[in-house]
């Protein structure tokens, strides 16, 4: 039978379970949206430009058993989304990038849009494809989606080139989409020796990252058995639920909270899970880590990347921690008088009453912001979080209840990636709330995105803490130069955003505000409406993770560079 290639796109699209596609369409996709415009399993989502759709792919991809993925131009659709790739890339998170390409079979050079594609995606995806031949079609992109899924998760990019999509080609029987069952682990003799370490010791203690979002049943029962306090990475948040007493924030060294700083003080034996120890999660490797360092992770490249590991177990976390507790039940079950947790709450009470204490009129209180947004958000629902410092404000003073109820840039640390990340959460969960959190700096990259909300009857609730100012990278300027040049933005017209893209816009100036605006926009956005809420948001208080990363970073300067930056500050401050 003939078939064009955009037919044999959508139905491997289909086989895999890919729910929405999200790009712009152009001169070598005509085809191919045509084809997805057939398909009652597909939706697809046009952007208002390719770095929000590979954002919204993003989001679908971490949330859903679906993957994210975009079908875009070549070249220029491919760059501008290219921070949403690399971000995918960096978090290990699945997302298929298929583009067109230019024609083949006329031999012509210099073609709209003719790039080394593949050069440029070699750095920002797991593997690349270009197709050919109508009989490759399915195979190529059921072998991308398995390699975007398998091990740690990650894009893949295929170039399909416009005359495959456009004509038809002989191909044989259609081959079904089956899933390779997972190999069964084999780690009999780490399993063993992990057990022998957290046996013999006094304070074991648990960090969880990324990697264990499907096995938050698993780690809470790990650290019941272990009465063992748990942090989480930034990208983790949500992998323990920050109601459970042995929660203790997010980090654990130099750059975390009270409550997880004590808690970690003395560990003497680490358990690892799903996470690489990078720069954020360790507040730039300020974070000290016991020689009884057990490591569990998909990727073994990560064992001892940072800090060498006494045992390293590659699996994936939930299996891993299930063959863990087995053996561990068949050794006594630590014991508990409740200090620890006694100790955690207390710490983490005084940093709430910290907070409290720097209440100021006509602003908004952080602290007392996400009180309220707490009371008012389901467990279960959402948090789209960008980068900067509302990124740091978020992970200290926000608790997180549920598994997969927060989503945000890590390691690429793109700003802009809230807006329409969350966006890509409402088209995946359509039945949670779904609220972001976004400084006004990263606004402004992507808010246009809204239109996209609003065109789809999204309700989705956009929290902008605006000061005017990138705030983050200004406290890190503040600190060691005593000025902090190129942070201030534009004055920003947030309504007037609102008012272009269709959205409801509140304003919300000061603590006594909060409740009722908070109450307010929830109520707009059950109707499928977005909504702007522009938080007059005090960013006067450092948190612990912007203070502890500087000291961290200051305290491994030579000396002689120490001296240089103390004495410049000192005379800035003295001379104004």
């Amino acid at each position: 039978m003939k078939r064009t290639g955009a037919w044999l796109t959508v139905y491997a699209l289909e086989q895999i379970g890919a729910r929405f596609t999200f790009g712009i369409p152009g001169v070598h996709t005509t085809e191919l949206y045509d084809a997805l415009n057939s398909s009652n399993r597909i939706t697809q989502v046009l952007v208002t430009h390719e770095g929000g759709a590979s954002f919204m792919a993003d989001a679908v991809g971490r949330l859903s058993d679906s993957i994210g993925v975009l079908t875009v131009v070549p070249a220029a659709g491919l760059t501008h989304a290219a921070s949403g790739i690399g971000e995918a890339f960096l978090d290990g998170v699945p997302m298929l990038v298929i583009s067109g390409g230019p024609r083949t079979d006329t031999g012509h050079r210099y073609q709209l849009h003719q790039m080394d594609t593949h050069q440029f995606m070699s750095g920002l995806t797991k593997a690349t494809f270009r197709v050919t031949r109508h009989e490759d079609v399915v195979p190529t992109l059921f072998k991308a989606y398995a390699i975007a899924t398998e091990g740690e998760p990650g894009p893949v990019f295929v170039e399909l080139p416009v005359d495959v999509l456009l004509m038809t080609g002989e191909i044989g029987e259609l081959p079904q989409f089956r899933r390779e069952p997972a190999a069964p682990l084999q780690a009999e003799a780490e399993i063993a020796r992990a057990v022998e370490l957290l046996a013999g010791a006094r304070h074991p203690c648990i960090f969880a990252g990324w990697g264990t979002r499907d096995a938050t049943a698993e780690l809470t029962r790990l650290a019941g058995w272990l009465e063992a306090p748990v942090a989480t990475t930034l990208q983790g948040l949500s992998v323990f639920p920050a109601s459970h007493p042995l929660h203790v924030g997010f980090g654990f060294g130099a750059s975390a909270v009270p409550a997880a700083q004590n808690a970690f003080k003395d560990c003497d034996c680490m358990v690892a899970i799903g996470t690489r120890f990078a720069e954020i999660a360790t507040g730039s490797y300020g974070a000290e880590v016991p020689e009884n360092l057990i490591h569990i992770d998909i990727n073994p490249k990560v064992f001892g990347a940072n800090y060498p590991a006494k045992v390293g177990i590659a699996g994936d976390a939930a299996v891993v921690l299930r063959a863990l507790m087995t053996a561990l039940e068949k050794t006594p079950r630590r014991s508990s008088d409740g200090t620890l947790r006694q100790r955690i709450k207390a710490d983490k009470a005084a940093y709430r009453e910290s907070w409290y204490r720097h209440d100021a009129p006509d602003i908004v209180n952080p602290a007392r912001f996400f009180d309220a947004l707490r009371r008012a958000t389901p467990d279960e629902g959402i948090i789209a979080i960008d980068d900067g410092n509302h990124t740091f404000l978020t992970a200290e003073l926000m608790p997180i209840h549920a598994p997969k109820s927060v989503i945000l840039p890590t390691d690429f640390n793109c700003m802009g990636y809230a807006v329409p990340a969350a966006i890509g959460a409402k088209l995946a969960c359509p039945d949670r709330s779904v609220q972001a959190i976004v400084g006004d700096g990263a606004f402004m990259m992507t808010c246009m995105e809204i239109l996209t909300a609003t065109s789809n009857n999204l309700g989705v609730v956009y929290y902008v803490f605006n000061d005017g100012e990138l705030a983050q990278i200004a406290q890190a300027q503040q600190i060691p130069y005593n000025r902090k040049p190129a942070t201030t933005i534009g004055r920003l017209n947030i309504e007037g955003v609102a008012l272009a893209t269709g959205a409801a816009y509140l304003p919300m100036n000061d603590n006594a505000a909060i409740d009722g605006v908070i109450g307010k926009a929830n109520a707009i956005a059950a109707d499928g409406r977005p909504v702007i809420v522009a938080v007059r948001i005090d960013y006067s208080k450092r948190t612990a993770f912007t203070s502890g990363a500087v000291k961290t970073n200051f305290s491994r300067f030579p000396l002689n560079e120490k001296l240089r930056f103390l004495t410049r500050a000192a005379v800035r401050h003295v001379i104004g």
